[in-house]
């Protein structure tokens, strides 16, 4: 059964029906992973379809390092871990029970 892909994430064009190229997956996890650091979460079965390993390649030249959800996906794909330049925010960075979540 291929992958029901979550049609909210193209509020601005017709979702596409199948991701065949490495572009129409580039841009599905660019949506995604910007929902999904706005608190969009994903539904299972977009999370269990984008941990297959045919995604790996896909996550490794999205280069999203602005996301934190993105850097969520290396870390699934056992990919090394790149610098995060997204806003660290003081009153999270600094707060001293930050070292026991």
């Amino acid at each position: 059964m291929p992958f029901q892909i979550d049609g909210s994430l193209y509020p601005d064009v017709t979702p596409p029906e199948i991701l065949d190229t490495l572009a129409d997956r580039v841009d599905f996890l660019a949506r995604l992973c910007s929902a999904w650091d706005f608190g969009l979460l994903p539904d299972q079965s977009t999370v269990i379809e984008i941990r297959r390993e045919e995604w790996c390649f896909t996550v490794d030249e999205c280069r999203l390092l602005t996301s934190p959800a993105y850097h969520l996906l290396r870390r699934w794909h056992d990919l090394p871990s790149l610098p995060y330049l997204g806003q660290q925010l003081a009153y999270i960075r600094d707060d001293p029970s930050l070292e026991f979540i």
